[in-house]
């Protein structure tokens, strides 16, 4: 079986700015240590270069990409255009790379598209994607690019005939649904905090017709997660009979995660994956949420393993993964008193 792996060195040096949720380390050091623990191999990981605005026109109108090309040019935009696009307002901030990050993102996503239409991969792995808020013509919730539609619309423009989504964000997948989930060949699946923004998708919401929500109450923990994807979205996407899968794996809904009232451990966010990748399915994985960077990293790559058929739920981080792990910064109070954890092993606890 064939995997890839999509990154880019633009994730080490670019973040949203000071105070910002995503003002962490996310990308890189997934990357960094798979590597270290030898899980990815030199001919699996691809450098990508960023989407240029007519491949991003698939999903976003050519105003919007315009507006996103001037802010990383000027570093500003004027009162009516941050009005209209949102950019610069909502916590979507103008930082230097505020068009060619999210680009490299969706460009990922729409290259993994490509390999699994080919037969180049079976199992393709985007970290830097998932950011699923984002609208055809504004940025919304940290999302400037759509890249889980982009990856979509590229697998329709390709050819597939059946597509499936699932969204196991901790937020609401709002921006792929409103616009994706009336077409006949997609059906999209979000397993998210009820009540948690962006406030959509309640428990039985079918969006445009396509779409299955399923809400979980603050405090869910494992077990809560896992019965939904078993007893729902598993058997719901094995009825449907895609040709291929894209999963959204936020892992905001992970207990060490500030953006979330969830409580999952990695040991059952990773068995949620288990059960997709179970399906046999030629699949992309995503990233999204997470703003923890240290649960971030550990969870990210603990996926990884997983399509490598290693095993995360036993991995203790050698020398080098300790070195990436203490390196990264966070100025949140949940780092003032650093578990072990999680610099020390890839899985949590408990289970």
């Amino acid at each position: 079986m064939m995997f890839r792996f999509f990154g880019s060195d633009i994730f080490r040096g670019s973040v949203y700015g000071r105070g910002h949720p995503l003002n962490i380390a996310r990308v890189w050091p997934v990357i960094d240590i798979c590597r270290a623990l030898g899980w990815l191999a030199a001919d699996e990981y691809q450098q990508i270069a960023p989407a240029t605005p007519k491949e991003l026109h698939l999903f976003h109108t050519p105003d919007y990409v315009a507006a996103l090309l001037e802010a990383e040019k000027q570093q500003e935009l004027s009162a009516a255009q941050m009005q209209r696009h949102r950019i610069g307002l909502d916590n979507n901030p103008i930082f230097p790379q505020v068009y060619s990050r999210p680009a490299t993102a969706a460009a990922a996503s729409m290259r993994g598209a490509k390999a699994l239409l080919s037969g180049e991969a079976q199992i393709v792995f985007n970290p830097s994607g998932g950011t699923h808020h984002g609208m055809p013509d504004r940025a919304n919730g940290f999302c400037f690019v759509n890249d889980p539609a982009l990856a979509i619309l590229s697998l329709l423009r390709g050819g597939a005939g059946r597509v499936a989504y699932i969204d196991i964000d901790a937020h609401h997948a709002d921006g792929v649904e409103a616009h994706l989930s009336g077409l006949p060949q997609v059906r999209l699946w979000s397993v998210h905090e009820e009540n948690r923004w962006p406030r959509t998708g309640k428990a039985g919401d079918v969006g445009q017709g396509n779409a299955r929500n399923y809400t979980l109450a603050r405090g869910a923990d494992d077990t809560a997660l896992l019965k939904i994807i078993n007893q729902h979205i598993v058997p719901e996407v094995s009825e449907f009979g895609p040709e291929f899968i894209i999963l959204q794996a936020g892992c905001d809904g992970l207990a060490d995660d500030p953006q979330s009232g969830l409580c999952y451990s990695n040991r059952g966010y990773w068995q949620a994956v288990e059960q997709i990748l179970a399906l046999k399915t030629p699949s992309m994985i995503l990233g999204g949420g997470g703003y923890n960077p240290y649960s971030t990293a550990r969870a990210w790559a603990g996926i990884w393993g997983l399509i490598k058929g290693k095993n995360p739920y036993q991995t203790k981080a050698n020398a080098d993964v300790q070195k990436i792990l203490s390196s990264l910064e966070w100025q949140h109070r949940r780092a003032q008193n650093r578990p072990a954890r999680w610099t020390e092993q890839l899985f949590d606890e408990t289970g």
